[in-house]
């Protein structure tokens, strides 16, 4: 039996078997059990509908019709509206033609997105990527411009298909005192929303954003809770005594 393993060849196109619903201004405008999985780009998916998928009354023809084989309408739900959200695929252009009858949203346009009943954020789950958490032993130093940040036997380790691996420590075992906290917030759909501090150092010196944490992390990572990491490109990182590179 052969078997394709990213990264695909884009547009490379799944059926989905979860029920997939788009909230915008206050309706579901997409509630669908027949959502497919594009990749549009080589590591990570998209969600696209059948054009039956969204009622045509909450669109509206954009003036962004620049692009052979699209149509571009804005999404219109009542008095709220979001420009240029909704791309609609024809059968024009060789390069679409295999995405023709199907429409997408852009993820950032609309108000939730829900697998199931379970909120994502960003962009689809990817079915080929795995996170993994996992408790370790091993004696993991931060330190920035010779100060040290933080010191533990206790880490857990974050393994994520495609990335580097990223060391979460325990809030007893970092400095918090040189902890302040950021404005800045990120989303990731397999481990949710992450808040940041930047680093004030005894001397006046900041460093902005290179501690971050999950509040409420999703539920395959829980274990992170109460765990922050260090942006490891941007401090001095000892493991087991060996200087990281």
């Amino acid at each position: 039996m052969s078997f394709t393993a990213p990264p695909f060849a884009p547009p490379h196109i799944e059926p989905s078997a979860k029920r997939v619903r788009v909230l915008f201004g206050g309706k579901y405008v997409v509630d669908t059990r027949h959502a497919k999985l594009v990749w549009e780009k080589p590591f990570y998916p998209t969600y696209f509908f059948s054009t039956s998928d969204l009622n045509p009354s909450y669109l509206r023809e954009s003036s962004d019709n620049k692009e052979r084989g699209t149509k571009v309408y804005d999404l219109v739900v009542g008095k709220r509206e979001a420009r240029d959200a909704v791309t609609v695929f024809t059968d024009q252009a060789s390069d679409t033609k295999d995405l023709a009858g199907l429409l997408k949203i852009n993820f950032a346009a609309a108000d939730a997105w829900f697998e199931e009943d379970e909120r994502v954020y960003v962009h689809p789950k990817d079915p080929y990527k795995r996170v993994d958490v996992l408790q370790s032993s091993r004696h993991v130093r931060i330190a920035v411009n010779g100060v040290e940040l933080a010191s533990t036997n206790r880490p857990r380790l974050l393994f994520e298909t495609g990335l580097r691996v990223r060391t979460y420590m325990p809030l007893t075992d970092v400095r918090v005192e040189l902890l302040r906290p950021s404005d800045t917030f990120t989303e990731c759909p397999y481990k949710g929303v992450a808040a940041y501090y930047n680093v004030q150092l005894p001397n006046g010196d900041v460093h902005k954003d290179i501690v971050w944490y999950y509040r409420t992390p999703q539920p395959e990572c829980g274990q992170m809770a109460g765990y922050v990491a260090f942006y490891d490109e941007k401090v001095d990182v000892w493991v087991d005594g060996e200087k990281q590179q």
